[in-house]
């Protein structure tokens, strides 16, 4: 019997040290990743430290990106200036919220993935 698929992504968190919606991105990304079969990894960006790459100084915080991408798609998290938060779609009843949904980052996940059998 075959091991399932494990999916390899690169997964980076962009967010603002004083974000209050970073923690519960946080445990949507450890979910996220742990529903695909992979290890909860992933690399953090505080965009306002030198070491962050340019490109993702001007996402709202906090912003997943799954191999480079947004996973929301492209330009929706753009701010022009200065740090902003950023608002994702709500599920179950919510508007709005913070952090994005598992499911989104799961979809995204999938829809990136780099599969994987050993």
């Amino acid at each position: 019997m075959m091991d399932p698929p494990r999916v390899r992504s690169a997964v980076a968190l962009v967010y603002d040290q004083n974000c209050p919606n970073v923690d519960e991105c946080r445990t949507a990304l450890r979910a996220a990743l742990s529903a695909v079969g992979a290890p909860p990894v992933w690399n953090e960006w505080d965009r306002n430290s030198a070491a962050t790459p340019a490109a993702y100084r001007g996402f709202g915080s906090p912003t997943v990106l799954v191999n480079g991408q947004d996973i929301c798609g492209p330009g929706t998290a753009l701010s022009a200036h200065g740090n902003s938060c950023r608002i994702y779609p709500g599920e179950a009843g919510r508007s709005r919220c913070g952090a994005p949904s598992v499911t989104t980052i799961v979809n995204a996940l999938l829809a990136e993935q780099v599969v994987c059998n050993g």
